[in-house]
């Protein structure tokens, strides 16, 4: 058989000799992909190259070239490609001879039915057309010579390329509008059910729009997996066009199965999720490439450093931001800091992603490769550091999805949890649905973000939400075969068996509240008493609420409306109203511990708090965090970096507020705490001590020592440490940085809870010196605090405080609830 360039050469110039030869080349199916599109460009440059040749010989010009521009210059021909052409003569022609020369070019393409997108200008004409508009001159940035004067197309492109070059300050922005716009009219590929692959964000337009970025030399797109995403995506719209005979980008769902057998693929699906992570790639590269791009220009673009009013000194430019134990910020980015060793510190990539994410920075690409690197695998179960800060990284809102993102783009999210790479980038093929199962994980954790305030496990919720539909990456009933996943992640990422029965309970009944509340008759009381019994807890029933709605927010507006809310929570009522039984009272505390009663009886004797410190797990140098500004540098020896601190005092007011201020003037994180009043037997001291039992850990670098703590908690029970002065100074002068607002604390009375105290139940955003305020309030209320149970879960803080009035008694309904405002008033 002979070749097609060997039939180009013997039919020679003529528009029927290159058809054919060009029909025969798209039969071809051994010869398909790149291949296929480097040897049509090859085919068209012969063809026109003769038609140039000829026509210019006929006219006696010389000076011309004929240029390939856009996606044949770039020799990306599809099969209904159009041909963008530029005539370029040096202008020593008149203006009649070149029109017939541009005659005798472009009719006999469009005598074929190609479409065709000319031009016939000088070099000057050229670049200023290029300088009025912008999409002329990314055009021009892939020029090619296709027949003629080769130095005159060698000049105009280093012309091009060099004014490119110079004006990228300027021309970058605008080209970065115009791909927002884009962006906006089209949207994101790996989401849309019959995306545009041209247009859409993601697609062919944005991975030129990168090529462009990297010909200004001033910035370049991550290159991993980037030209194998545009090779998938032409090839995609190689078979498209080749499946409907048009000249069209959009994959339509009616052509998708023609085009995945012509792609050798399975089915539809596996069409669509080959191009949903082709595009995920490029809007990925897409962001990080106009982030950097941003960050140059600023740079560049001369912001003087201003001179202090005094001295005549100079202003520091930013620098480097602490955000946690080995992560900072710096220029916009959350970054490893300099002394991190991540290949000591498996904990450091949640560490880094949950850092960023609250504090509302992209999670820098150099930073996340080389955690996907040298991080060592998490041991499994996660230690509880690595828990909580995924569930901190699921709680922060929309900034988590950019910081996902990132984790996914290297691999480590499918390394955290195995079983994500059977629904990452999967279609779903249902109007209803916006988002891939991926991603709507994602936004139902970033909807149930929001949600938190209104249950007493949000670590939980958060979970669950983020694994509701992990099932559908196995054959058979998604909730069914989701249920055994959550278990087995749950227990993967550390949460005890209770725990994770919990998280499989609300995987497996996500969709039982919506189902039952818009299809069966709530009236029926079998119908509640069924909910009731597949729920099991109160506690539960709360979570699942939570989850039905962060789970119908996240599929899409038509998932959820007021009606069906209103449904849901007349079912989740009366169900409650079921389950009521079963709520408890006040758990009657344990007995006091051999080492409680050794400190109070110590406290008693002195008069003063004691404290004892129990080391729970150590970190090696290497992984700490630089200091902060103004605090101490970070010992070199090994400390340990969480303890339980038990503290006796002498009964008293002012011990809770105490305690914790000092604890965040340290910097040391309150992950658990119990405080209690505990009575002596007789014979081994009068009076009552109060016992608080901590669980901390610090911020940055060393744990602080028990007699620097002990110190600093006389004075500030004495009234001779100024904790809120010295927090407020500290804030001023080194601010916390929050990505999106958390949601408002809330402060409930907890009805029928205890009988010998009223408890008052806080949820908020945890954040230094939360408990202080929250001791503050309690003292200035004057009531007593009975107990406390506080709990911290990921960023939310969930505590407890049984309180009464002076004389010991609960506080009467209408007080109970003025404490719970003013409250939710000290911390709002």
């Amino acid at each position: 058989m002979a070749s097609v360039e060997a039939r180009t050469e013997a039919q020679g110039p003529e528009p029927s000799g290159y058809a054919a030869a060009r029909l025969f080349l798209l039969q071809e199916k051994e010869r398909s992909g790149p291949p296929r599109r480097t040897a049509l460009a090859g085919l068209t440059d012969q063809w026109l190259s003769a038609l140039f040749t000829t026509a210019c010989r006929s006219a006696g010009i010389r000076g011309a070239a004929l240029v390939a521009v856009g996606g044949y210059g770039r020799g990306e021909l599809s099969p209904r490609s159009d041909l963008d052409l530029l005539l370029l003569h040096d202008g020593s022609a008149g203006p009649d001879a070149i029109a017939a020369l541009a005659d005798r070019l472009w009719y006999p393409v469009w005598d074929l039915g190609l479409s065709l997108d000319h031009s016939v200008r000088t070099p000057g004409e050229a670049r200023r057309t290029a300088g009025d508009d912008l999409k002329v001159q990314l055009g021009l940035l892939d020029a090619r010579p296709v027949a003629g004067d080769l130095g005159l197309v060698a000049a105009l492109r280093t012309a091009v390329l060099a004014d490119w070059r110079n004006q990228a300050p300027k021309r970058l922005p605008q080209l970065h509008e115009l791909c927002r716009e884009r962006a906006h009219r089209q949207g994101e590929l790996r989401f849309l059910l019959e995306p545009d692959l041209k247009e859409a964000r993601g697609g062919l337009r944005d991975a030129t729009a990168l090529s462009a970025v990297a010909a200004s030399w001033l910035a370049d797109a991550p290159r991993e997996g980037l030209a194998e995403a545009r090779r998938i995506l032409l090839d995609t719209r190689d078979a498209l066009h080749l499946a409907t005979g048009r000249a069209t980008d959009r994959l339509a769902l009616q052509e998708q199965d023609q085009v995945a057998a012509d792609l050798g693929l399975l089915d539809a699906d596996a069409l669509l999720r080959r191009v949903y992570e082709a595009a995920r790639t490029i809007s990925y590269a897409t962001d990080v490439t106009w982030r950097e791009v941003n960050r140059v220009i600023r740079a560049r673009s001369g912001r003087p450093r201003l001179r202090a009013v005094l001295g005549g000194g100079r202003r520091p430019e930013p620098g480097r931001t602490p955000l946690a134990d080995g992560v900072v910020e710096q220029d916009g980015e959350a970054v490893l800091a300099r002394a991190a060793r991540p290949e000591r510190d498996p904990v450091l990539p949640l560490r880094a992603a949950a850092a960023a994410a609250q504090a509302g920075l992209p999670l820098s690409p150099h930073a996340v490769r080389r955690l996907a690197t040298a991080a060592p695998p998490l041991p499994v179960p996660w230690p509880a550091e690595a828990r909580e800060e995924f569930v901190t990284l699921l709680g922060a809102g929309e900034s988590t999805v950019a910081v996902w993102e990132a984790l996914e783009a290297e691999g480590l999210v499918s390394r955290l949890l195995p079983d994500w790479e059977r629904v990452r980038c999967r279609p779903q093929r249902n109007a209803v649905h916006t988002w891939t199962v991926d991603r709507h994980l994602v936004e139902a954790a970033v909807r149930a973000s929001a949600l938190t305030r209104r249950v007493g496990r949000p670590d939980l919720l958060l979970v669950a939400a983020l694994l509701h539909d992990i099932g559908k990456g196995r054959p058979g009933d998604h909730s069914v075969a989701g249920e055994t996943i959550a278990r087995d992640t749950a227990a993967r990422i550390g949460f005890d068996s209770a725990d994770a029965a919990v998280v499989a309970t609300l995987v497996r009944h996500h969709l039982l509240l919506i189902d039952t509340a818009t299809r069966r008759d709530l009236d029926d009381p079998a119908t509640v008493h069924a909910v009731a019994t597949r729920v099991g807890t109160a506690g539960t029933l709360e979570l699942l609420h939570a989850l039905t709605e962060a789970d119908a927010l996240a599929t899409g507006p038509a998932a959820w409306s007021a009606w069906r809310g209103s449904l849901v929570a007349d079912l989740v009522a009366r169900v409650a109203a079921v389950l009521a039984g079963d709520r408890g009272g006040e758990p009657e505390p344990d007995a006091p511990s051999a080492e409680q009663e050794r400190l109070a009886v110590e406290a008693l004797r002195t008069g003063g708090p004691v404290l004892s410190l129990r080391a729970q797990a150590e970190s090696p140098p290497e992984s700490r965090q630089e200091a902060p500004p103004g605090g101490p540098a970070p010992d070199t020896a090994p400390e340990p970096v969480g303890v339980e601190l038990l503290i006796a005092v002498p009964d008293r007011p002012g011990v809770l507020p105490a305690a914790a201020g000092v604890f965040a003037l340290h910097r040391l994180t309150v992950r658990a705490a119990e405080l209690r009043a505990v009575e002596l037997p007789d014979g081994m001291g009068p009076g009552a001590v109060l016992v608080l039992n901590w669980r901390v850990a610090a911020a940055f670098g060393s744990l602080p020592q028990a007699a620097r703590l002990r110190a600093d908690l006389v004075r500030a029970l004495d009234g001779t440490l100024d904790i809120v002065g010295k927090l407020a100074e500290r804030e001023a002068a080194y601010p916390r940085r929050r990505g999106v607002p958390a949601p408002p604390p809330r402060v409930t009375v907890a009805p029928a809870a205890s009988r010998h105290a009223t408890v008052i139940e806080v949820r908020a955003q945890d954040a230094p010196g939360l408990l202080h305020r929250i001791g503050h309030a309690l003292e200035d209320a004057g009531v007593r605090v009975r107990s406390a149970h506080v709990s911290t879960l990921g960023a939310n803080a969930v505590d407890a405080f049984y309180v009464t009035s002076p004389d010991g008694e609960p506080l009467p309904a209408a007080g109970a609830a003025e404490l719970a405002r003013a409250l939710e008033r000290a911390l709002g």
